[in-house]
C-alpha cells in the first residue's frame, strides 16, 4: 500500500531520518517492519506557532517494496545537421529554450552579448572594486543572465504556465542539489550557479548547438513582415527565419532598435524603490520568535505587501544571509540588486522594497510613448549615481530617519562593497514613490514587529524589478503579431519574473517556434 502522510516536526527531528520513520510508524499505527521505505515530496517551514516546525509531505510504502527513483531523462540528441533556430540571450530563458529545441530535434544558435561565466567574474570584480561598468558584461549581461550572479532563487507562482518540476529536474541534472525538488522555496546560490550554467552550455555544444559570446545584436533583418536574419556588432550576419528574443529586462538597446524599426512595443508598468538591509539575526528573531535561530533552521526570510496611497508596495527578491551588489548596465547609472550564497551565511538580510510605477509617473516627468517607462527608469538611476558621488557609491539612509525626514548622521555596516553615502531618499526618488514607501515600511513594521528600526538601511536604487517595456505576442502562438518568426520571450518581453518562470517561457517559445 502507498499512502500520503503529513508530519509537523521540530527542525532537529526533521533532519533525522530515523526520527521521521518513528513518527510515521506511530502516525500510521503499524508495526515497524511493515514500513519498507518513504520519500519526502515537499518540505516547508511553519513559523506560525510558539515554536517553529517543519512541515513534511511524505509518501510511505507499506507492505510493498519502495521503488527506485525514476531517472530523469532530458532527451537530448545530436542536432548538428538539423534545422536551426536563433536565440538572442543566454539567460535562463535562452538556455532552456536551447535545451528544449535540442530535445525536439532542432539546432539552437545562442547569441550572448556578454562573456562566459568565468570571464564575467573579472568584470564584476571591477564593478565592486573600482566602480567601472562594462556595458556588455556585468551583473545583468553575460552567460546565465541576471540570475547567475544574483542568487538563483527558484520559487515561482507560475505553476500553471508549464512544468515547474521539469525545470527543477533539469537544474539537478546539470549539477544542482536534489533538495531543490522538495523545498517549498528552492535556492541554488550564486557560488554554485556558474558551474551549473557551464554544464548546460557544454551540453548544448556537445549536442551540436552553438553558443556564441560577445555577440551583441544590432539589427533584425525583416522582409515582408517576416524575420530573415540578425546583424551583430562585428557586422556578421546570421540568416534565420525563427528568432527567439530572450534579451532580459535591461537590454535597452534592443527596445530602442525595435522602436526605430517600428516593430510594435508598448510601455509597461514596473516597480521602483530601494534595497532594505537588516541584520540577519534580527530577521531570524522576528520570524522565528526566538533569540537564536539554532543549527537546524535556515536564515529566515519574509514577504511583505501593502496598499499605500493608491499604490502597491511590496518586498521583492528577498536574500537571507545575502549581499547587495551593483547591477548597473551602463556608466553613470546606479542600480542595486541582492544575492545569497548557497549557505546564506552572511550577517545581513536584504530585500528589494518597491512601489508600483505607471503612466501617471511617466507623464509627470514628461515622458511619453513606448519607451516612457524606460526613460524614467534611466533618469532616476542617473540621479542616484550623481547623488552617491560616483564610482557606484550608493545613496543610503536609515529607515526611521527616512520616515521622519532626517538626514542620517551615521550609517551602519553594510554588505554593499562599493560603499554608501548618506543621502535622503526623498532627494532621489519621485515624491509619490517616496511617500508610498514611507507609509509602506511603517505598515510592514506593524505586520512584522521589529522590522521598522533604525538598524535597517535603505540603499538606492532598486529599479530593475521587471521590464519597463512589453513586446506583444499572440497568446496562442507566442509569435509577435506584426513580425512572422519573431518570438518575444520571458522577462525582457514582459512575460516572466524570475529564473523558473523565464525558463518555462523559454521552453514554450521553443515549442511554438518549431510547432
Amino acid at each position: 500500500m502507498i499512502q500520503q502522510i503529513n508530519l509537523l516536526l521540530l527542525p532537529e527531528e526533521a533532519s533525522q531520518d530515523h526520527v521521521i520513520r518513528q513518527q510515521m510508524i506511530a502516525r500510521l499505527g503499524i508495526k515497524a517492519d511493515r514500513l519498507n521505505g518513504f520519500r519526502i515530496e515537499r518540505q516547508s517551514i511553519d513559523a506560525r506557532g510558539r515554536s517553529v516546525k517543519i512541515q513534511l509531505q511524505i509518501t510511505a510504502y507499506i507492505d510493498e517494496p519502495m521503488p527506485d527513483q525514476e531517472a530523469f531523462d532530458p532527451q537530448l540528441q545530436q542536432v548538428g545537421n538539423k534545422p536551426s533556430v536563433v536565440i538572442v540571450g543566454a539567460g535562463p530563458a535562452g538556455l532552456f529554450a536551447a535545451l528544449r529545441l535540442i530535445s525536439l530535434g532542432y539546432k539552437p544558435i545562442v547569441l550572448e552579448r556578454g562573456k562566459d561565466v568565468r570571464s564575467r567574474r573579472r568584470d564584476l570584480a571591477a564593478m565592486n572594486k573600482t566602480g567601472i561598468v562594462n556595458p556588455e558584461s556585468n551583473y545583468c549581461f553575460g552567460e546565465g543572465g541576471a540570475g547567475t550572479y544574483s542568487d538563483g532563487k527558484l520559487y515561482t507562482r507560475s505553476t500553471k504556465r508549464g512544468d515547474v518540476k521539469r525545470i527543477l529536474q533539469l537544474f539537478v541534472h546539470f549539477g544542482a542539489e536534489e533538495n531543490i525538488l522538495v523545498e517549498a522555496h528552492p535556492h541554488i546560490g550564486t557560488n554554485k550557479l556558474p558551474q551549473i550554467i557551464t554544464a548546460m552550455r557544454e551540453a548544448i555544444i556537445d549536442c551540436g548547438g552553438e553558443v556564441l559570446f560577445e555577440r551583441t545584436v544590432t539589427d533584425i533583418l525583416i522582409q515582408n513582415n517576416a524575420v530573415k536574419g540578425i546583424v551583430c556588432a562585428d557586422d556578421t550576419t546570421i540568416d534565420c527565419s525563427r528568432l527567439i528574443l530572450a534579451t532580459g529586462h535591461s537590454a535597452r538597446d534592443i527596445f530602442e532598435l525595435l522602436e526605430r524599426k517600428h516593430i510594435l512595443i508598448e510601455a509597461k508598468p514596473f516597480a521602483l524603490g530601494v534595497r532594505i538591509e537588516h541584520p540577519q539575526a534580527l530577521i531570524d528573531s522576528i520570524q522565528y520568535s526566538c533569540p537564536m535561530r539554532g543549527d537546524y533552521l535556515p536564515p529566515a526570510s519574509y514577504s511583505l505587501v501593502s496598499q499605500e496611497k493608491g499604490r502597491g508596495v511590496f518586498s521583492f527578491c528577498m536574500c537571507p544571509g545575502g549581499i547587495i551588489a551593483p547591477a548597473a548596465t551602463a556608466p553613470g547609472e546606479l542600480v542595486v540588486n541582492g544575492w545569497s550564497p548557497s549557505k546564506r551565511n552572511n550577517p545581513f538580510a536584504n530585500s528589494g522594497t518597491v512601489v508600483a510605477v505607471d503612466q501617471r509617473d511617466f507623464r509627470q516627468y514628461g515622458f511619453s510613448g513606448n519607451l516612457a517607462g524606460m526613460y524614467l527608469q534611466q533618469m532616476i538611476e542617473r540621479s542616484c549615481f550623481a547623488a552617491g558621488g560616483g564610482n557606484l557609491v550608493a545613496p543610503a539612509q536609515r529607515m526611521v530617519d527616512f520616515v521622519q525626514g532626517k538626514a542620517s548622521s551615521t550609517l551602519p555596516d553594510c554588505s554593499y562593497i562599493p560603499g554608501i553615502s548618506s543621502v535622503p531618499m526623498r532627494d532621489i526618488l519621485p515624491k509619490a514613490i517616496s511617500d508610498a514607501l514611507r507609509s509602506g515600511v511603517q505598515t510592514f513594521g506593524k505586520k512584522m514587529k521589529g522590522y521598522y528600526t533604525n538598524e535597517a538601511l535603505l540603499i538606492a536604487t532598486e529599479s530593475r524589478t521587471s521590464s519597463p517595456v512589453r513586446i506583444p505576442r499572440h497568446k496562442e502562438t507566442l509569435e509577435h503579431p506584426q513580425i512572422k518568426g519573431l518570438y518575444p520571450c520571458a522577462e525582457g518581453a514582459g512575460y516572466a519574473g524570475g529564473i523558473v518562470s523565464a525558463a518555462i517561457d523559454g521552453e514554450r517559445c521553443a515549442e511554438m517556434a518549431v510547432r
